[in-house]
């Protein structure tokens, strides 16, 4: 028995179709509109560090990247709550609560590979000179080539 996959359909018939599917894609858009009128109230170095998690109940939960970022909200809190309930999409708001939750994004620095001055590179091999264990002596003298070619 060959297992038939379904055909694929188009997304606009899925969101047409499937009730959770077209929920959770509004929520999201939801979500997304929060997320500007917020963004629109925060300083602009706060921006990228405060997003909209939910908002239900007169409680709005806010993410925040770090703890630094959390407290300058905090003090903030009064201000950006008499704010937000100027706008339709937050009457009703009561509450606005902050959970640090930092973001799990890569550093964006580069890796640079380590370099070795002549000095370095002289001392591992005058180390490896030394060295009665062969398998070290090879990987002092292979470290002490990578400085020598880098000058």
């Amino acid at each position: 028995m060959a297992f038939r996959p379904l055909p694929a359909r188009s997304p606009a018939a899925l969101l047409r179709e499937e009730k959770p599917l077209r929920a959770l894609f509004n929520e999201a858009q939801r979500i997304d509109q929060l997320q500007q009128l917020l963004a629109s109230q925060l300083q602009p170095a706060a921006r990228e560090h405060c997003h909209v998690a939910s908002w239900r109940e007169g409680r709005l939960l806010l993410i925040v990247t770090d703890g630094h970022w959390a407290t300058r909200l905090r003090y903030q809190q009064a201000r950006l709550l008499r704010q937000l309930k100027g706008f339709e999409a937050f009457a009703g708001l009561e509450r606005i609560v902050f959970k640090v939750q930092p973001s799990f994004t890569p550093s964006s620095a580069p890796m640079t590979e380590g370099r070795l001055s002549t000095t370095a590179a002289e001392s591992l091999q005058a180390t490896a000179e030394t060295v009665s264990d062969p398998r070290l002596r090879e990987a002092l003298e292979r470290l002490a080539r990578h400085g020598k070619s880098q000058d």
